[in-house]
């Protein structure tokens, strides 16, 4: 007996630590407090691919469900031409594109930009705080240039006691970005532990902390004159421009870079309109006839070379349509802005002209025609930010206006070319399918420059500056934001007004066919009486229909941002 009493002992002195540790076990399993899938943190490595990505999306132009800022925008300052709401300034609160945008930089890049800062700085990785600093510096600028007063002092993951943030008159934010751009600088080179240096997580620069700081002190040249107008810059920008540790060259631009379709799609958003089933963004004519030397006040009889790398034409410049189109010249098919007239809203799927392989990574025009598809680029084209032909217009600019001292014409000419190379840069990291020329080497930028140059020699010191911010629009192209900035700035470049008689003399005829090279500047098409030009965009209506401290709705029309006097 008491052998079985021993035995038995032996048994359960096994037996219970392992109902022990199955109980633990079980425990751990079942903790509802701990989702495996949904860690409370994450990598700040992991964080920056993901905030760098959404933030490129957010103010690009864009197609099916991606895309941002630029998709408006783009039709605000007639680059492009839709048959949405944009087309006759009519974006609302509402709009699909403003509330992209809006949630885009707001919960998918500010809040891993802040998430960064927050475990970055604790961890001592101040080389990721950096980084995500002035990233947030430049996102919360676009987002005031957009539409002024926003949330800023209050929003953010962090900020767990405040549920309803207050909108920020865009001054002080402005004020509050120099800072944060300053800090994320001394991040940048801290000592101390950094144990963690970005490198391929970082898409922008690869963890690059030179290229950074310049991207980070362009940014500052840029904030400063786009605030001329209110103060004197003279001093903070003739230090930038002295201590020289800006963007210098192609390579150092600040850009987000996008890739062909693979195991994710990776391309850039407005290439959409390659596979679409029904394309939306149409090349506007006031943009193509400024570089095809139509327009009497601009360019005049200037051809741009850019053109075919700028603009896919899906037929050939000798094609017999079956049906009536809006406008036409050659092989160039779209539609105007504010039109009424009854061939606007013809399809013009197969037929229209397409964004080229610069901006979207789509098709350099060789002529050939054809009707575009998802093989006709790799839509691998980046989402510029700052450029180095930016910095250089930005010269130009401080100086054309007396901020600086300096020499306008000699900036405007090394400005053009720096255009010329960054659409080559574009060319080469798309991977194009197809053989494309180079622009740069071959001397076409020199020659349409000495154009440029000569009407810029003979021009008053107001269409000096109408100059510069002309060439600026034209190079940045696929970039509303910053146009759209500039021109509420400067009044430059001049945009299409259907409201002027002088460009549109009857409203009532239709343009011919082919386009009028012999009577350029003098097309004819219906149109109707449209509202004044947005000062801002609207705010996001969710946002002031969920957040209490939001203000009423804005007069788009009236509202406009600190720096415009």
């Amino acid at each position: 007996m008491q052998k079985i009493i021993y035995t038995m002992q032996r048994k359960i002195r096994y037996v219970l630590p392992v109902v022990f540790l199955m109980a633990v076990s079980c425990k751990k399993a079942l903790d509802i407090n701990k989702d495996p899938n949904n860690p409370a943190t994450i990598a700040v490595s992991k964080l920056l691919t993901n905030a760098e990505k959404n933030l490129g999306v957010s103010v690009a132009i864009g197609g099916g469900n991606r895309g941002g800022l630029s998709q408006d925008l783009a039709v605000y300052t007639h680059q492009l031409t839709q048959r949405a709401t944009p087309d006759q300034y009519g974006v609302t609160g509402d709009d699909f594109w403003i509330g992209q945008a809006w949630n885009g930089i707001y919960l998918s890049t500010l809040n891993n930009l802040d998430d960064i800062i927050v475990h970055a700085t604790a961890d001592g990785n101040m080389k990721y705080a950096g980084i995500a600093k002035i990233l947030k510096a430049y996102s919360y600028s676009q987002m005031v240039d957009a539409f002024g007063d926003v949330p800023f002092s209050e929003a953010g993951k962090f900020k767990t006691d405040v549920k309803y943030p207050k909108f920020d008159s865009g001054k002080d934010i402005y004020a509050a970005l120099f800072t944060m751009i300053d800090e994320g600088i001394a991040n940048l080179t801290a000592s101390g532990a950094n144990i963690l240096s970005p490198a391929d997580d970082d898409v922008i620069y690869k963890g690059s902390i030179a290229k950074w700081t310049k991207a980070a002190n362009t940014l500052k040249l840029k904030l400063y004159t786009q605030t001329r107008l209110t103060g004197n810059v003279a001093a903070q920008a003739g230090a930038l421009l002295t201590a020289n540790n800006l963007i210098n060259s192609t390579e150092e631009s600040f850009l987000l870079p996008f890739g062909p379709n693979g195991a994710t799609d990776d391309r850039h958003p407005g290439f959409n309109d390659y596979f679409a089933g029904q394309r939306g963004n149409y090349i506007s004519p006031w943009f193509y006839e400024i570089m095809r030397g139509y327009n009497p006040n601009i360019n005049t009889g200037i051809v741009d070379p850019r053109i075919p790398y700028y603009i896919f034409n899906q037929i050939k410049s000798n094609a017999t349509l079956g049906a009536p189109i809006e406008y036409r010249d050659g092989a160039f098919v779209t539609i105007y802005f504010g039109s009424v007239g009854p061939d606007r809203d013809r399809s013009q799927q197969n037929v229209m002209s397409l964004m080229g392989i610069y901006p979207v990574g789509g098709r350099y025009d060789d002529g050939a025609g054809g009707t575009a598809t998802s093989a006709s680029g790799t839509g691998a084209a980046p989402q510029r930010f700052i450029t180095y032909a930016d910095r250089l217009y930005l010269e130009a600019e401080l100086i054309q206006t007396g901020v600086i001292a300096g020499n306008a014409r000699a900036k405007l000419q090394a400005a053009i070319r720096e255009s010329f190379a960054q659409v080559d840069y574009v060319v080469k990291v798309v991977t194009p399918t197809q053989a494309v020329p180079s622009l740069i080497g071959t001397g076409v930028d020199t020659v349409y420059a000495k154009k440029i140059l000569a009407n810029f020699d003979l021009a008053s010191a107001d269409k000096k500056l109408e100059i510069i911010m002309t060439q600026k629009w034209i190079s940045n192209y696929g970039n509303a934001v910053d146009q759209y900035t500039d021109y509420r700035r400067t009044g430059f470049p001049v945009l299409f007004d259907p409201n002027n008689a002088a460009m549109a003399p009857d409203h009532k005829v239709q343009p011919p066919a082919n386009g009028d090279p012999a009577n350029p500047g003098n097309r004819k098409v219906s149109v109707q009486l449209l509202r004044p030009f947005p000062q801002s965009l609207p705010w996001n209506q969710v946002e002031l229909e969920t957040n209490t401290n939001a203000p009423a709705q804005k007069d788009p029309s009236t509202f406009k941002v600190f720096w415009k006097p």
